[in-house]
């Protein structure tokens, strides 16, 4: 084993390393490895001394890789997603949300769609079922003046699945109207009287979207209405037809869907009875 020689190091501007052994070769030279996130020491010899060369290499630590990857993700998660409402054990594995919508100004009224996650429920095996729907708000606010709206009497009206489905086919000549009562099987059943009606424009440039709202118990009767244009129908069903599969939750199960399990069969449920007919 080669055994170290001891050095004598002076600081300056030209550092200098002199042999204290006058038997070590000046015509040596030596490297010493540089330690993690220091400087590279190299030294090379001459007749007299020998002299330090400093190459400085800079690497940044994992640690500040691993805080700017926790700040990035932090700042999603507090962001404005339309992410379905999932149990979770622990805080870190809340995916982020996006809330979007999408709203159309006429003279008289404004028009905003944003669609609702749906809800879902932790079984005893670990899975997850959907317990609520997700749906569509349509939220209707008159105009004050001129591109001003009053969101204070805003009014809402949500689309189930079913309800899209109507929407999305109608032709250029065809119409639809839905009634809600929020309290329907309650004590307050019929105080409140919600009905949206879509028809088609008298020039077939269009559909208008009428909302009118009776309710008993703050004496409201309040019709709000909107005229949305071919186009703008156009990017509604367009949309809708997107979200449909993310209210039924569908997505969820598609993207849970592992290739191992590809060809197993589904006995979770036999009320559904597929593997059944299948299997015949």
């Amino acid at each position: 084993m080669m055994m170290m020689r001891p050095y004598s190091l002076s600081s300056s501007s030209s550092l200098t390393v002199t042999p204290q052994n006058p038997k070590l070769s000046a015509a040596h030279s030596f490297f010493f490895p540089p330690l993690s996130g220091t400087t590279a020491l190299t030294f090379s010899s001459n007749p007299t001394h020998l002299t330090k060369r400093l190459s400085l290499k800079c690497r940044q630590s994992e640690y500040f890789d691993q805080q700017k990857l926790a700040t990035t993700t932090a700042h999603y998660d507090n962001s404005s997603s339309f992410a379905p409402q999932t149990p979770s054990s622990r805080a870190d594995q809340v995916p982020a949300r996006f809330y979007v919508g999408h709203s159309i100004y006429k003279g008289k009224a404004a028009l905003t769609v944003e669609p609702k996650a749906p809800e879902f429920t932790a079984l005893d095996s670990g899975a997850f079922k959907v317990s609520k729907e997700g749906f569509v708000l349509l939220q209707f606010a008159p105009a004050a003046g001129v591109r001003v709206y009053d969101w204070s009497r805003k009014q809402v009206f949500s689309l189930s699945v079913t309800e899209i489905g109507n929407l999305v086919s109608l032709g250029a000549t065809g119409s639809c109207e839905f009634f809600h009562d929020p309290f329907k099987g309650r004590s307050d059943e019929g105080q409140v009287r919600k009905m949206l009606k879509v028809e088609p424009l008298p020039d077939g440039s269009g559909h208008f979207f009428n909302l009118s709202v009776q309710n008993k118990l703050i004496n409201l009767d309040e019709n709000i209405y909107i005229p949305v244009t071919r186009a703008e129908f156009a990017v509604l069903n367009s949309a809708f037809n997107f979200i449909l599969p993310h209210l039924l939750g569908w997505s969820a199960f598609a993207n849970s869907i592992k290739p191992e399990e590809m060809s197993r069969g589904n006995n979770a449920s036999p009320k559904y009875g597929g593997d059944y007919e299948w299997k015949r």
